[in-house]
Formats: structure tokens, C-alpha cells, sequence
């Protein structure tokens, strides 16, 4: 499946004409006719209005790789997540040994690395809990 082919399907899809993104996206319908005919390829700022048009990616147009949104964190999802960091954090600094690397103890720009380190992978956690454990009958219909 080719460029145009996606464009058709979506075309499809949504129930437009290639008139309609003709018009929609100010490219002429003498280009989208080459692109049909395969006499020519579109141009990236050209890829990029009818990936505007459709609300989908340039991605998806050149290779058909669709990509799924990922949820999106609440306050008080972030709430927690700092909630949690905090608590892990406080847990490894009262360890008797401290924070330490390769024997020797952590320097505070390291402790900082540290602390976004864990609360990037607590996010992402939680995105993945949230996309695995949402119900289907609350899921968006794309998914």
C-alpha cells in the first residue's frame, strides 16, 4: 500500500470526495489526480496538509504506522506519582547506607538525575496501567 492508497482509504473513511480536500486543503485536484496516477509523488508540505486534514500523522501516510494516543495523567494521577516519589526517595536517603554508586555517595546533581529518572518511570507506569486496566466500554473507539 502506497501514499495514495492511505489517502484513498481515508478519503473513504470519512466520506469526502478528492474535491472536498481539494478545497479543504488548497492543493489542486490536478496534483491529487497525478498522485493517483503514481506521475508524481506529493511533497512533504504537501504530505503534511492532508496529515493535517485527516488528524493523522505524515507517518501514517508514508508507512501506515498509526499511533495510538497515550492516556493522559489527571492532577491527581501526578499528585500521586509525586506522593510516591517523595516516599521513595525518603526511604533511600534513611537507609542506613545512603545513596550511594560504585561505593561512593551520591553528589546532589546525581540525586537530581536520580529523582526525574523515577518520577519519569512512575509516569509511565501509570500511562500503562491506565491503557491496560481502562474497561472497553470506557476506551476511545480507535482502540
Amino acid at each position: 500500500m502506497d501514499i495514495y492508497d492511505r489517502i484513498e482509504l481515508l478519503l473513504k473513511k470519512h466520506g469526502i470526495s478528492a474535491y472536498k480536500l481539494s478545497k479543504g486543503t488548497g492543493i489542486s485536484t490536478g496534483l491529487i489526480s497525478q498522485w493517483k496516477n503514481r506521475s508524481q509523488n506529493p511533497s512533504a508540505e504537501k504530505l503534511q496538509k492532508v496529515a493535517d486534514y485527516f488528524n493523522v500523522t505524515v507517518d501514517y501516510l508514508i508507512n501506515g504506522n498509526e499511533q495510538k494516543e497515550t492516556p493522559t495523567l489527571t492532577k491527581k494521577d501526578e499528585r500521586d506519582i509525586s506522593k510516591k516519589m517523595q516516599e521513595t526517595l525518603a526511604q533511600l536517603e534513611e537507609q542506613q547506607s545512603g545513596l550511594m554508586f560504585d561505593g561512593e555517595p551520591l553528589d546532589d546533581e546525581t540525586k537530581e538525575l536520580l529523582a526525574i529518572s523515577l518520577k519519569n518511570s512512575l509516569e509511565l507506569a501509570k500511562k500503562i496501567a491506565k491503557q491496560k486496566y481502562t474497561p472497553k466500554k470506557y476506551r476511545k473507539k480507535s482502540e
